[in-house]
């Protein structure tokens, strides 16, 4: 009967949400992933906040219900930081089982206990912190007809095309378009430093994220997480007003959220 009652509890996982600072262990409801219930596990001053499950990944066909579960997920985070004040995020899906000998509960126990230095360490790193995104965007068009405009090259090309036979100015036409791209490159690059120098001024820590392709023809050469205490993103706020009333930028700034990137 021991034995059976093992292999059940083995079987058993708790999914975890996220670590908070706080020693108290509380029911936080049915807002869970499909309505679980949401609690804490403690060790000292240090809590997960889980709910039961099987000891397997959640998995589904439908990218609507994957959607919902993550989005879910995400609410329980934000609800944890809501009430313990810092919060380190876990992943989707990340699931602690138990064995023969402990149960998941347990093994959260002594994971807390084991790592809790370590654990204590990144806490003050995000402590009263939130993490901003920052996406910067540029007009093509825009951009192309002010890197021209400063190009001695660019223009003498453009007037030797004019010059030139219909074949031979295809050939120039496309050497023209190559040096238009490289020169792109080169502003892109330039622009990335300065504003990354600007931004760097008003935040604790950043990390550089992919550029995702940017909607309508605007492009994103410039996508970052910022890590800042929670009450001083005005400053950060008016410096990219700046940079989006550049003509042809803009920017794309949200928050705040728990510090995901930077745990």
């Amino acid at each position: 009967m021991k034995d059976a009652d093992n292999q059940r509890k083995s079987a058993y996982g708790r999914y975890i949400y996220c670590l908070a600072e706080a020693s108290e262990e509380v029911n936080l409801g049915k807002i869970g992933i499909e309505g679980n219930e949401v609690y804490t596990i403690a060790y000292q001053d240090l809590c997960a906040v889980v709910h039961d499950c099987p000891a397997e990944p959640y998995r589904s066909e439908e990218d609507e219900v994957v959607k919902n579960w993550v989005l879910t997920h995400q609410k329980v985070i934000d609800t944890a930081w809501e009430k313990f004040g810092t919060v380190l995020p876990l992943g989707f899906d990340t699931i602690i089982q138990g064995n023969e000998k402990t149960t998941s509960e347990e093994n959260i126990r002594n994971w807390l206990k084991e790592d809790y230095d370590n654990l204590k360490r990144k806490i003050e790193k995000v402590r009263d912190k939130a993490e901003y995104g920052v996406q910067v965007f540029w007009d093509p068009k825009i951009i192309a007809k002010k890197v021209t405009e400063g190009s001695p090259e660019i223009k003498r090309l453009s007037e030797e095309i004019k010059a030139k036979p219909k074949g031979l100015a295809y050939m120039y036409k496309q050497k023209l378009e190559n040096l238009l791209k490289k020169e792109m490159e080169k502003k892109a690059d330039q622009d990335f430093k300065l504003f990354y120098e600007r931004i760097k001024l008003y935040v604790d820590d950043i990390k550089v994220e992919k550029t995702r392709k940017a909607e309508g023809e605007k492009r994103m050469f410039m996508n970052l997480s910022c890590l800042l205490p929670k009450g001083n993103s005005k400053k950060l706020g008016d410096e990219l007003e700046k940079i989006s009333n550049m003509e042809g930028y803009s920017v794309r700034f949200t928050g705040p959220w728990p510090p995901y990137s930077f745990v």
